[in-house]
Order: structure tokens, then C-alpha cells, then sequence
């Protein structure tokens, strides 16, 4: 189970990551969007960032905790159940949403890094 709070914590651990909190609490690096608080009227939760052809695998893995709503249909994003996801795999996700928009060379940085 996981809050806002780890969210919070996980994300601003990649390299580059602000946070804004204007509208609604978001995570970017380098300006690009990778993370955020979604909409109750779209079904809420924590939308992630992820590969266009991967959306429908992560969604069949685990209908429990992730999600779609019509708001995010052909968008690369899926939304997540913080009540329902643990910490690895919340890291997990958050960091493939980080690397799909990170610049290339501080995602080979990072990947190196952690290696």
C-alpha cells in the first residue's frame, strides 16, 4: 500500500525531477511530465507515463490496481490505485515513466549509475 507521500518521495529521488503542485501535484524532468495526481473525475489515483505498446500489458497484469478511464484512451498513460500497489512496484513504475521521459543521456546516466 502506498500514499501520496511515497509517490511523493520515490519520484523526487530521479535525478532532475521537479515538483508542481499548481492545479494538481505532478512530477516532470526536464520540463516533460511523468507523473500526477489524476483527476476524481476521471477516476482518480496516481497517471503514470508509459510505452504506448505496453499500456494494455500493464493493464492486463494487474486490472486490481491499474486502470484506464475514457480520459486517457490513446494516451500513454495509465492510472494507478495507491491503496492497492506496493512500494517495488510502485518504484517500478515510476521509474519506467521517468526513464520514457527523461533526455536520453541522463536516462543512460541513471540506468549506468544504478547498474
Amino acid at each position: 500500500m502506498a500514499d501520496w507521500e511515497t509517490v511523493r518521495e520515490i519520484a523526487l529521488g530521479f535525478p532532475e525531477v521537479e515538483e508542481t503542485t499548481e492545479e494538481r501535484p505532478a512530477f516532470r524532468v526536464r520540463g516533460k511530465l511523468f507523473a500526477w495526481m489524476a483527476r476524481e473525475r476521471d477516476g482518480g489515483g496516481l497517471a503514470v507515463r508509459v510505452d504506448r505498446d505496453e499500456k494494455q500489458l500493464i493493464l492486463g497484469s494487474r486490472p486490481d490496481v491499474y486502470f484506464t478511464s475514457p480520459h486517457y484512451d490513446g494516451y500513454p498513460g495509465v492510472q494507478i490505485r495507491l491503496e492497492l500497489i506496493d512500494r517495488d512496484a510502485l518504484v517500478e513504475r515510476l521509474e519506467d515513466a521517468w526513464l520514457i521521459q527523461a533526455p536520453k543521456r541522463l536516462a543512460k546516466e541513471f540506468v549506468e549509475a544504478d547498474g
